[in-house]
């Protein structure tokens, strides 16, 4: 699967784990999760490249308690496994 795909599939679980996505232009100095205003953000760096962004998204998602309890694309279960083995 292409990184571009990977990261499509990776915002969409980021989505349903709760995460309100923002794809902005941070001049590659910023981006990741926070939490403001009772819900969780995920900023996704724009000027970054696509491996950068899909790595900002596997990092935000890769601790989520909720993780287990939805399904996950096969790539992106392996992505996300190298992450918690690191």
């Amino acid at each position: 699967m292409h990184t571009v795909d990977q990261l499509e599939h990776a915002l969409r679980l980021a989505e349903r784990l709760g995460f309100r996505i923002r794809q902005e232009w941070l001049g590659g100095s910023g981006g990741g999760a926070c939490e403001f205003g009772g819900q969780r953000w995920l900023f996704v760096d724009l000027a970054l490249s696509a491996v950068e962004q899909l790595d900002q998204v596997i990092q935000a998602v890769s601790d989520d308690p909720a993780l287990g309890l939805i399904p996950v694309h096969p790539s992106l279960r392996r992505l996300l496994a190298r992450r918690q083995a690191a």
